[in-house]
């Protein structure tokens, strides 16, 4: 019986999609800091190895994650910098990705990790087709604003910008816009997306910065095609016929194509090949294509893939994800983008910590970190001109700064696993286990020092927390921490609220009902406010805020709180998320 003919899955061209890879970004940050760096090899050094390095290096034999030892070897003259804290560097993810997205239409702009960006330009895109003129295509215009005709950049639609791949129009990309190619849709959209992709980048180039651009119809592809002619440069993948788009997805090993873990790989690797792969190597080499696997006679379709990596534990749907991915089809979509993080996390590993005191220090250093980071991506400078009447230093326009949170997390989760070498036949996540904590308002004080922050934290919250998920007295052999925050209250922008204006709110609203008697004797049981001879304003919780001895800003329901209150007020919370 003949095996049934395979029916490839359905690529959508409707989208253009844009992926920006920064060139050696650690290298690049710690260069643009010390421009002489930049004639030299340079390292960057994590936990003993190489976490990434300049090209100056890699045209010496060094690459990234080699130990040191052996990048000294290749080339002894090679300049290392420690490159273990990454707020430098998340500083200057958080500016280019600003920048990328106040160029968006859309909104749709997604961080992959802190060097990589996807841009759906689509809308874009769309709107300037439609304003070319098919008969001066040499001297066309880019609008890069619906309200302002003026925002824009000059181009020639006749060529691509950087390079083309695709054996069906490369050539015809080269010698310029022509014949049947005017009428083809696509052409034209990714011909466009070239001018604008190199508009961009030359944008980050004047911020100091190189990147790579990959320019395709989803996120697979554009990734992929970008990879291609780095650095400080860009690529297009003119995929016009199913054909050119599989021809390319073929010549990439299966590790190469995101979205297939080393597990997939392992396990394919394995049956292309008829021999059992050790599932635990982690290596990006593979000795199997992704033409290999696709053009297997075994593989017909996903129900075969379904076989072979479906089981307990499978993520659903695996088997149909990996078929498309193998035949360059990708239609998750572009993430909007967020003014804070779902999560933030800081983790390290280990090699066997079994000590209080170490476990101590480790767990300070993470927090500390990890407050270092909650400040970076969810603490906004509210800048404001003082009322007139108010004293200040300078002149009547100066202009005070204070702080707000954007989000606030409401909850801490801890995480750990033991020490496992490669020899010990173990997965790497053995073990690993996880508690969670409502996360203490504390954290969020502007009063005191981040050290007490941290201080706190780890002898209230992490270390009860680590105790119970590892219960015996000693023998821990911890090979990992992860300290993580998340359900983060007031996201999307919205930012926590300003209980001084909520306080202004509601004087405006009461005061004409509200009877003012000094003689009167406060109710014992009408709290705070009752004690006072006036309504509560804004002036007077500063006040009480500023004495930062009794009382407590309650993060999530704006609440002052003396401080002795705060526990078991944070407790009612939980209590409440439960209930819900």
């Amino acid at each position: 019986m003949e095996n049934p003919k395979r029916k490839p899955p359905r690529r959508k061209d409707d989208r253009v999609i844009l992926h920006f890879d920064l060139d050696c970004f650690y290298a690049q940050c710690v260069e643009h800091q010390q421009p002489a760096l930049k004639a030299l090899p340079l390292g960057i050094r994590q936990k003993g190895i190489l976490a990434t390095c300049n090209y100056v290096a890699r045209h010496r034999g060094v690459n990234k994650l080699m130990t040191l030892a052996e990048a000294k070897r290749l080339c002894p003259d090679l300049v290392v910098v420690e490159g273990e804290d990454l707020t430098p560097f998340r500083n200057v993810s958080k500016q280019l990705y600003a920048l990328l997205r106040s160029y968006s239409w859309s909104g749709k702009v997604e961080r992959l990790g802190l060097d990589e960006i996807y841009l759906d330009v689509t809308d874009m895109v769309a709107y300037n087709v439609e304003l070319l003129n098919r008969n001066c295509l040499n001297q066309s215009y880019f609008c890069l604003s619906r309200a302002d005709p003026e925002q824009g950049f000059q181009y020639d639609a006749t060529v691509f910008s950087g390079c083309v791949y695709g054996d069906d129009g490369a050539a015809s990309a080269a010698q310029g816009l022509h014949g049947d190619l005017v009428d083809n849709a696509l052409y034209i959209r990714l011909l466009l997306a070239s001018h604008l992709a190199r508009y961009l980048r030359l944008k980050i180039e004047e911020e100091g910065y190189t990147t790579a651009c990959g320019i395709s119809t989803n996120k697979l592809l554009a990734k992929l095609v970008g990879n291609k002619n780095k650095p400080r440069n860009q690529s297009t993948l003119l995929g016009l016929r199913d054909e050119t788009v599989f021809s390319f997805m073929d010549s990439h090993g299966l590790r190469k194509v995101p979205g297939i873990g080393s597990k997939i790989t392992r396990i394919l690797e394995g049956f292309v090949l008829g021999k059992e792969m050790d599932p635990n190597i982690h290596s990006m080499d593979c000795s199997v294509t992704a033409g290999q696997a696709r053009a297997h006679p075994s593989i017909q379709s996903p129900a075969v893939l379904d076989k072979l990596l479906g089981g307990p534990g499978s993520e659903r749907g695996l088997a149909g994800k990996v078929w498309s991915l193998l035949h360059g089809v990708d239609d998750t979509e572009v993430k909007p983008a967020r003014d804070v993080p779902t999560q933030i996390s800081i983790e390290d590993t280990y090699r066997g910590l079994n000590e209080a005191p170490e476990i101590r220090r480790e767990m300070a250093l993470l927090s500390a970190s990890l407050l270092r980071r909650m400040h970076l991506d969810l603490i906004e400078d509210d800048h404001a001109t003082p009322a007139q009447g108010h004293a200040h230093t300078q002149s009547s326009m100066s202009v005070m700064v204070s702080r707000r949170w954007l989000a606030c997390p409401k909850t801490v989760r801890l995480t750990t696993r033991p020490y496992t070498s490669p020899t010990d036949g173990k997965p790497y996540d053995w073990a690993r286990a996880s508690r969670s904590a409502p996360l203490p308002s504390y954290v969020f004080s502007f009063t005191i020092t981040s050290e007490q922050i941290v201080e706190k934290l780890v002898a209230e919250i992490l270390l009860p927390l680590f105790y119970k998920l590892n219960p015996s007295p000693k023998g821990w052999n911890i090979g990992l921490i992860n300290v993580c925050v998340t359900n983060m209250a007031g996201g999307d922008g919205g930012g926590v609220r300003d209980i001084g204006a909520m306080f202004r709110r509601q004087d405006d609203v009461l005061r004409e009902f509200t009877a003012y008697d000094s003689t009167a004797s406060p109710s014992p049981f009408a709290g705070a406010q009752a004690e006072r001879k006036t309504p509560l304003t804004s002036e007077s919780v500063s006040g009480a805020s500023s004495q930062g001895d009794d009382m407590e800003l309650c993060p999530l329901c704006e609440l002052y709180l003396p401080r002795f209150a705060l526990a078991a007020h944070e407790r009612f919370h939980t209590m409440e998320e439960d209930g819900s």
